[in-house]
């Protein structure tokens, strides 16, 4: 029996973690073993360190997400010539794209946007908010292979082991008759971290009235080094970036602390972040839904509170 994990990106980052941590815990409850799959641009170093985190490691040429079009990886991954009962992705466009198409082709199913994983009576299952993030419904798979696209910033940390894995070098599937190719890529320019990877995130919505507050939050975040979101209403509105966007519609993030102010914290929002360690909201409304999701709440002006804690934090951390 055999737990695949699948990266399609050359970095060991956090999100390369969570999806080696989460088929760990797979082939663990499942007494299986781990193999993963990694792109061929994958460093010598980086596969070293990587082949410490399974049984098997797996470098294939040609899924590499920067230079590869999701129809070219999805057929060299069905192409590979073993067989898995299990097979994990990350979150992020491409593997989202993949992970229901692999399973239809493998005969198998597949769950999405899972925040935990598990087996139970030898199925295994994802577990994923549902109705607009007002409930959490446990997916049992119960085709082989089962396929799951999981929020890889929420997945367990992942362990080395004191031997490496095996590390095999393949070429895997036909890309022949594929139309789809990549003919050129456009990459816009991000200071810091990805939100995805984000420890610390301060984060504005609609209540903050137009783009220029935006400006005080970049100042309070930046003596705690976070990174900057805000809910898809301050993106509609033009304010910020769309690569800012958190919630159901935009990124889902697990930082240790989401700073949440002047946003009402609507469900599609706070599927967002349901995987946020700690939140702390400021808000006006006493009643506003954010604050019974919340770990601190203030409930005051953004405008009395944000200077001061920005001078506080400030003080604090020099």
């Amino acid at each position: 029996m055999k737990v695949r994990a699948v990266l399609l990106d050359s970095v060991l980052d956090r999100a390369a973690m969570g999806v080696c941590g989460a088929g760990q815990q797979l082939a663990r409850e499942l007494g299986a073993e781990l193999e993963i799959v990694a792109p061929a641009e994958l460093s010598a170093d980086a596969q070293a360190e990587l082949a410490r985190y399974g049984d098997s490691l797996l470098i294939v040429a040609g899924i590499e997400r920067q230079q590869n079009s999701p129809e070219e990886i999805l057929a060299r991954l069905q192409g590979l010539e073993s067989v898995a009962e299990c097979v994990v992705f990350g979150n992020g466009a491409y593997q989202e794209e993949i992970a229901p198409r692999l399973a239809f082709r493998l005969g198998g199913a597949c769950v999405g946007d899972a925040q935990s994983v598990g087996v139970i009576d030898g199925k295994i299952f994802g577990t994923r908010a549902v109705y607009g993030g007002k409930a959490m419904a446990q997916m049992v798979l119960k085709t082989s292979p089962a396929v799951l696209w999981v929020r890889a910033a929420a997945m367990p940390s992942s362990e080395q082991r004191s031997e490496p894995g095996t590390i095999t070098k393949v070429e895997a599937g036909s890309v022949e008759g594929i139309g789809a190719r990549v003919i050129e890529r456009h990459k816009e320019a991000v200071d810091g971290e990805r939100l995805e990877d984000a420890r610390v995130i301060v984060s504005g919505g609609r209540g903050l009235g137009g783009a220029e507050p935006f400006e005080r939050l970049k100042a309070l975040a930046k003596p705690m080094g976070a990174e900057m979101a805000a809910s898809r209403a301050a993106c509609d509105l033009g304010w910020v970036p769309h690569s800012w966007q958190v919630g159901q519609t935009g990124k889902k993030v697990a930082p240790e602390l989401y700073l949440a102010i002047a946003m009402s914290g609507s469900s599609q929002h706070l599927m967002g972040i349901a995987n946020a360690k700690n939140v702390v909201a400021i808000n006006t409304d006493p009643d506003a839904p954010i604050f019974k999701h919340c770990r601190f709440g203030i409930v005051a002006d953004y405008d009395e509170v944000v200077d001061l804690l920005r001078d506080k934090l400030a003080a604090r951390l020099q």
